[in-house]
């Protein structure tokens, strides 16, 4: 959950009324930073808190949102870390509210407010602009050919003559960061750099240099550092580490030059601290450094678009040109408005409703869509702003029409066709022997599909090479950097949680292991296994052996090497020498049961010996 006050998640809103109030409703423009609060109490039959609350949550419901929780930062301290750290923070109201993760035109607050005023009819949606400077060129980024070794495409524009206050300031800074978490994919996509206008000069130009070749004062430091210096000055920041696996390792690092030789950034790290903004500035200049140029125009579009009515003529963006080493000049930003022509028919069928084409382009037109019908065969001509990227399809449209009318207005209806649901083979087969296994005394356990490396490979004595394992790129924690690849070290790890518990225990899962695989389209493929342990004073390889033919029995595999099932001895590391058997049916390997070797079991600091079984039930089917 993201929010205006910096709290913690992936996704959404936390609006802080105290600080709404601040901001004041200019009725020339319709919204100039509307007063969210005031706006869904005026909502309200009732003025009390609690019904405001009752009201709001529902009109997030109407437009498609979803109120989370309101809390205040004190509240969520208190839960985190206890009533005595909470002491002192803020009980100011916090509405945290999930936001839809394409919906990139609804993270900060200006977004949210103008979506809802559009919603409910209180104003029509605003025209973006985009204008050129009346007394000289546009501002210029020129990009090199080094770029392309690291980051090839860049797009720019100007916020001419805007006004800052505390709030709005900090409202433009959190949008930049959730686009960052999100579209931007942690700036390995976009990076985003905001600078003074007043305190550079154009041309800009966009180049890559050897990082002993860079050298500035970055944002908030008070001397200059080389690039190698700031990339080990930053691996200690909670915040900036994140971000330089980007371009550590590349032979040039991006940077920004103003035509005075001053740094404005070194993209996707940090800004020059010389361009910096601040509440005294007037004139944004915004660049935006890619890998991928098309999420790039999205992420620029959106800034723009967002904070363009603070300036002196609103939702106007002053345009920059931006030049490619092949000579090719584009205008940023593109602001484009396209139109789509959808039928009535079409909608009502895809919605279930019966409405006129009128009544139609209305729901429309209140889902930011302004809308109107053509012709005499009900067509609507559907006109798609810059800040609804989020519309890709026909079907997009169909969505913003049924939840304009209310999904809960739809009238309920039986299906006209007939079908008979019939369970997955596989999955039934795994119902079947869940309940057979349980039957025979084993406890069913069900562990994490993550696991770290050394679960499937040092601690049982395999190499990490020789696994198939599917890894997770930048995985968050030791726990989880790979998918499993046996079910064994995950019973294990719950036998070691369970040591205090009564002997034997018996425990068995049946679910699926990933294991690469070339032949795939994805690279990989799940395969589902059954495990199972012993854990006693005595190996207990007997009771695993015994599983394992009331296992075959139930399948109806009976004892045979061509046609049936049988055991062959096996040296394998995870097992105990001369302890191991392979599992062979209908003459093919399907796993296998042994005790398990003294080196495993301390590992997984385990002190009692350990009998497992390891087959794979896919052939069976």
């Amino acid at each position: 959950m993201q929010s205006i006050k910096g709290l913690k998640g992936s996704q959404g809103l936390a609006l802080d009324p105290e600080v709404l109030r601040e901001i004041e409703r200019d009725n020339a423009t319709g919204i100039k930073g509307a007063d969210l609060w005031t706006f869904f109490l005026q909502e309200c039959e009732e003025c009390t808190e609690f019904r405001a609350d009752e009201e709001f949550d529902e009109l997030c419901f109407e437009f498609g949102l979803e109120l989370d929780e309101i809390t205040s930062e004190k509240d969520i301290i208190s839960k985190e870390q206890g009533d005595v750290k909470a002491e002192g923070a803020s009980d100011v109201i916090l509405y945290k509210i999930d936001v839809p993760a394409n919906r990139y035109d609804l993270l900060c607050l200006e977004g949210l407010v103008r979506g809802l005023q559009v919603f409910k009819e209180r104003t029509e949606a605003p025209r973006y602009e985009r204008v050129y400077p009346v007394d000289g060129e546009p501002q210029r980024l020129i990009i090199t050919e080094e770029t392309a070794l690291v980051r090839p495409h860049a797009v720019a524009a100007v916020l001419r003559n805007i006004t800052f206050t505390k709030d709005r300031y900090e409202s433009f800074i959190e949008l930049q960061e959730k686009l960052h978490q999100n579209v931007c994919r942690k700036r390995t996509l976009v990076a985003i750099g905001t600078h003074d206008l007043d305190t550079i000069s154009g041309p800009f130009t966009f180049t890559a240099k050897p990082p002993a070749d860079i050298k500035f004062k970055p944002l908030n430091q008070s001397k200059e550092y080389t690039a190698p210096e700031l990339m080990n000055l930053y691996k200690t920041d909670s915040h900036l580490r994140h971000f330089l696996h980007i371009i550590e390792d590349k032979p040039v690092y991006p940077i920004i030059y103003d035509s005075n030789g001053i740094v404005l950034s070194m993209p996707p790290i940090i800004n020059g601290d010389h361009s910096k903004i601040s509440l005294n500035t007037k004139s944004v200049f915004i660049e935006c450094t890619a890998t991928d140029v098309t999420k790039a125009k999205i992420v620029l579009d959106m800034v723009v678009t967002m904070f363009s009515e603070y300036c002196d003529k609103p939702f106007t963006v002053e345009a920059a040109e931006v030049v490619y080493p092949d000579g090719k000049i584009f205008i940023y930003p593109e602001l484009p408005y396209r139109k789509e022509t959808l039928t009535s028919d079409f909608i009502n069928k895809k919605v279930g409703f019966n409405e006129t084409p009128e009544s139609i382009a209305k729901l429309l037109t209140r889902m930011y869509l302004k809308s109107e019908v053509i012709g005499e065969g009900g067509d609507i001509e559907v006109e798609i702003p810059p800040t609804r990227s989020d519309i890709i399809h026909a079907c997009d449209i169909v969505e913003d029409a049924a939840m304009a009318y209310g999904f809960n207005n739809l009238r309920r209806t039986m299906p006209r066709t007939y079908t008979v649901a019939n369970q997955f083979p596989l999955n039934k087969l795994t119902e079947l022997l869940r309940h057979d296994l349980a039957a025979a005394g084993f406890t069913e356990a069900l562990t994490f599909a993550l696991c770290s490396r050394e679960d499937i490979a040092d601690k049982l004595n395999k190499d990490i090479s020789s696994t198939k394992a599917a890894h997770i790129a930048n995985p968050k924690t030791a726990e989880f950097q790979v998918a499993r690849t046996t079910l064994l070290a995950g019973l294990l790890k719950t036998v070691a949680a369970n040591r205090k518990m009564p002997l034997p225990l018996k425990l068995f899962e049946i679910s699926d292991v990933v294991l690469k695989d070339e032949t795939r389209d994805v690279g990989a493929r799940n395969n589902r296994r059954l495990c199972a342990i012993y854990y006693n004073k005595s190996p207990g390889f007997e009771v695993i052996h015994g599983l394992l033919d009331r296992t075959m029995q139930l399948l109806d595999v009976k004892p045979g090497r061509e046609k049936g099932y049988c055991i062959q001895a096996v040296e394998d590391s995870t097992f105990f020498p001369g302890r191991c058997a392979e599992v062979f049916a209908h003459g093919q390997s399907i796993g296998r049961l042994g005790v398990l070797h003294p080196d495993v079991i301390n590992k997984f600091e385990l002190t009692m010996p350990c009998s497992a079984l390891d087959i794979d039930i896919e052939p069976f089917l």
